[in-house]
């Protein structure tokens, strides 16, 4: 019996993702991301167990698929401020401890920028209010992708960052899927859930998945490249928005304990 198209992609994802999470093992990859790799393993673990629930209770699929898309968003998140931690890997030792955490407040606040913008792209056929919220934050988290790509991509060179280190070949991946996903989204917004073409081009979507998946492969299984040093004017601004941060708490935190001393004055 011939296999659907949707079923060959399915397999492929599961026998790439396999393959790619047994690569990180024996390459110790999980060492330095660890976000990342646990990712991959929910990822593997949810194409699984989803499509078997799919086909043993379509009624209840939906909602299954909803609160994975949470999850999953959840996940991204994580992996995009490992991400940006791994970058900053060079001058970690000089940057305050609770730089990882500005980080993630940053990439939150470039997501909450994003979220007007992702409302454009929502499909033209009725959702529900539920269906509306998780689709319109699955849009936004792609286009996140899509922004810290370029960034990484467009900074690479003060970044001291190639094509072979773990970090840009993470985001390009992620980059390119992304960006297949947007292009599907705004052909969505515009079509009827019924269009012929509608399940053609989010089998292109599965199929820009399946090809990150073995871009992943084929890179990990290279040497990765020496991280190198970043550039001096680099540093120099990193430790520079690092102290203002450190500056901005530490008056914040003296504002706190004089309004509470005032407070306990005029008591």
């Amino acid at each position: 019996m011939l296999l659907g198209l949707d079923t060959i992609f399915w397999i492929g994802g599961v026998v790439a993702e396999a393959g790619l999470v047994a690569l990180f093992v024996s390459k110790r990859v999980f060492r330095g991301f660890p976000v990342f790799c646990s990712y991959l393993v929910w990822s593997l673990f949810v194409d699984l167990l989803v499509y078997m629930f799919k086909a043993l209770s379509p009624a209840n699929y939906f909602r299954a698929y909803l609160l994975e898309m949470l999850l999953d968003s959840a996940f991204q998140f994580a992996v995009l401020v490992e991400l940006g931690w791994s970058v900053l890997r060079p001058v970690r030792t000089l940057l305050p401890r609770q730089s990882v955490l500005v980080l993630a407040l940053l990439i939150a606040l470039l997501g909450a920028l994003i979220w007007p913008f992702a409302g454009w792209m929502l499909p033209a056929y009725e959702l529900g209010a539920e269906g509306r919220f998780y689709v319109h934050m699955q849009q936004t988290f792609a286009i996140l992708r899509v922004v810290i790509f370029l960034i990484l991509a467009g900074f690479s060179q003060m970044l001291s960052l190639g094509w072979k280190n773990r970090e840009l070949q993470i985001a390009t991946g992620l980059g390119f899927y992304s960006l297949v996903s947007l292009a599907v989204a705004m052909l969505h917004a515009h079509q009827t859930m019924g269009a012929p073409q509608y399940l053609h081009l989010d089998q292109i979507v599965t199929a820009s998945y399946l090809c990150s998946l073995l871009y992943w492969v084929f890179s990990f299984a290279q040497q990765e490249a020496e991280r190198r040093e970043f550039t001096p004017q680099m540093q120099t601004f990193l430790l520079a928005v690092a102290g203002a941060a450190k500056t901005a708490r530490m008056e914040l935190a003296d504002s706190g304990n004089a309004a509470k001393k005032r407070g306990s004055g005029e008591e």
